[in-house]
């Protein structure tokens, strides 16, 4: 958030693994090779929402997500890849039942191919509650924010779903939402070790209350992805994510510039300096 620039040793012992999250991991299949001769255990948190362009504009298409899923699992198996279903927005578009329905089916696509699924609820960042609002108006797809016994009755049907189709549903930092769900791991080092065939050993480092992850680094940076989901607390302008995908540099150490040479010249944009301010 600070933009300080921070440097990540990818050797062994010093990461002992690796989590991707991602709602298109297609692009990258064909360096998963690179990956495996380091010997680096790895994990797949795939989000696969359905939901329509309104929320998420440049996102494929769920189904062919649910393949490259799949074409995971069968290579890795059904431990390497985490569905995710979130954040969960409700909306005109995407009510109570349409959760029920969307959640069903897409749990069915994915049924043998992945053993848990990771649910939320949105948070109301103000950077979010302005984007949502700007899409309400610009879709005419209002939305709200329910009661948490309106979360609660939601996350125990997906709960039901899930359990019959052999998926455990967690939540993710959410524990007042909680009934009889379990917290997710994200970060999982007994996930990586059933991956690796060994253990992997990592202490438990939550970055926020009910967060029960491994400890980590990560790797990316605010303001960097495309992919247009309006309810995204990373991207607080759309137009300079896009900006900055298209000015990425592959040969560069930064994602989209020096953040250090940004801070010494005082070259932010109008726009970046807004985000900045509106942060």
């Amino acid at each position: 958030m600070n933009r300080k620039p921070i440097r990540v040793t990818l050797t062994r012992p010093m990461a002992s693994g690796i989590v991707f999250w991602t709602k298109n991991f297609r692009p990258f299949m064909r360096h998963l090779d690179a990956v495996v001769e380091m010997e680096f255990p790895f994990t797949v948190q795939y989000t696969v929402n359905g939901y329509s362009p309104s929320l998420e504009h440049s996102v494929v298409d769920w189904e062919r997500s649910v393949e490259t899923v799949r074409t995971l699992a069968d290579r890795f198996g059904p431990r390497c890849v985490v569905w995710r279903y979130d954040t969960i927005i409700f909306s005109q578009e995407t009510p109570f039942e349409f959760h029920l329905e969307n959640f069903k089916r897409i749990s069915d696509a994915l049924s043998g191919a992945v053993d848990e699924v990771v649910i939320s609820f949105m948070q109301l960042y103000r950077k979010t509650t302005r984007n949502m609002d700007k899409m309400a108006l610009e879709c005419d797809n209002p939305w709200t924010d329910p009661s948490v016994e309106v979360k609660r009755d939601l996350a125990a049907r997906l709960f039901d779903i899930a359990n019959q189709r052999k998926i455990l549903l967690t939540i993710c930092t959410q524990p007042e939402i909680a009934t009889i769900q379990p917290p997710a791991r994200c970060i999982d080092a007994v996930r990586l070790s059933n991956v690796a065939g060994y253990t992997v050993a990592a202490k438990t480092a939550g970055n926020r209350p009910g967060c029960e992850c491994a400890a980590s680094r990560d790797i990316g940076d605010y303001d960097t992805c495309p992919h247009g989901c309006v309810y995204c607390y990373a991207v607080r302008s759309e137009e300079l994510a896009i900006r900055r995908f298209r000015e990425h540099n592959p040969e560069s150490d930064y994602l989209f510039d020096d953040p250090r040479s940004v801070e010494e010249n005082g070259a932010l944009t109008q726009s970046e300096n807004q985000a900045r301010l509106e942060l």
